[in-house]
């Protein structure tokens, strides 16, 4: 057999291999389409779709709403709200994406609009959105008060109710705010009322605003200087930990990609608190659903 007549199988495998991809790529920009034209006729309140990737599940796919994550059929005939869990690893594969969809980089946070707490060198650097009214931040602050060599940039982050905007306002408009907001955590010491209108404020609403792109839904919200981002008061010893590591580091955070576009199948179930949605019936659990059932 000559040289050319043995090149042929391996010219026809390739060839057969570079038409099966040719077809993929449109049968997934047609999934796509059919996804986002069927959801914005069915659910006309839902909110603009930003983007439709394919999941580790062959036939499941990503619907992103900003930094909201839905999952969806190849045609929107039904749509998934929860967590997709990679149970080989116990990853829970939305809560990593949105992680990476909503990470802080240190460096662009407005630190002009926190408290700042200097103790010691103040070398180590950490930020952490606080409510003045929160019995957790509270005992975080004292807590905090222990750690050395660490500069700490508290955003007043009045989410538990009207009062809590009242003494943050109290708070960063005293004539010392840093030690102001640690005599009220820490010694109980209630914060001088602030009087008349020369105090401005705004500060608080931008952090409201700033918690709210993050997703930052409670507090005390941890933040490290290489991106780390850690819910509630953890202990002091996880705190040096993580301070540690950022130090060292210096780095944005990285958090666990979640793999789009993985044609393969992979050992992973939905689990806890999901709706799941069909074009003919359904449960009514989200703002965008309205009222009413789909027919």
């Amino acid at each position: 057999m000559s040289g050319k007549a043995a090149s042929m199988p391996r010219i026809l495998r390739r060839l057969a291999l570079l038409g099966a991809l040719a077809c993929l790529l449109p049968a997934a920009q047609a999934d796509e389409a059919a996804i986002r034209k069927n959801l914005a006729e069915r659910l006309p309140n839902l909110p603009k779709i930003d983007e439709v990737a394919k999941t580790p599940i062959p036939g499941l796919y990503e619907v992103r709403i900003g930094t909201e994550i839905l999952y969806a059929d190849e045609q929107g005939n039904h749509i998934l709200q929860g967590s997709l869990i990679d149970t080989r690893t116990r990853t829970d594969l939305t809560e990593a994406r949105i992680n990476k969809l909503t990470a802080i980089d240190f460096a662009a946070l407005p630190l002009k609009d926190a408290l700042v707490i200097k103790q010691g060198s103040g070398a180590r650097r950490l930020a952490v959105f606080v409510d003045p009214n929160c019995g957790y931040c509270k005992k975080f602050e004292r807590d905090l008060a222990a750690v050395k060599d660490v500069t700490i940039y508290a955003f007043l982050y009045p989410i538990l109710g009207p009062d809590s905007n009242a003494k943050s306002r109290d708070i960063w408009c005293a004539a010392d705010p840093a030690k102001t907001w640690r005599a009220w955590m820490i010694d109980g010491v209630v914060p001088p009322k602030a009087m008349g209108s020369k105090c401005d404020a705004q500060a608080l609403q931008r952090n409201l605003e700033l918690g709210r792109k993050y997703r930052v839904q409670g507090t005390p919200a941890v933040v490290f200087e290489d991106g780390t981002r850690v819910p509630g008061a953890i202990p002091l010893e996880q705190v040096e930990k993580a301070l540690a590591a950022s130090s060292s580091s210096c780095a944005k955070l990285k958090p666990s990609s979640v793999a789009t576009g993985a044609a393969s199948p992979v050992s992973v179930s939905v689990v806890a608190a999901w709706v799941l949605y069909s074009q003919r019936q359904a449960l009514v659990q989200v703002p965008w659903l309205g009222s009413r059932r789909l027919k």
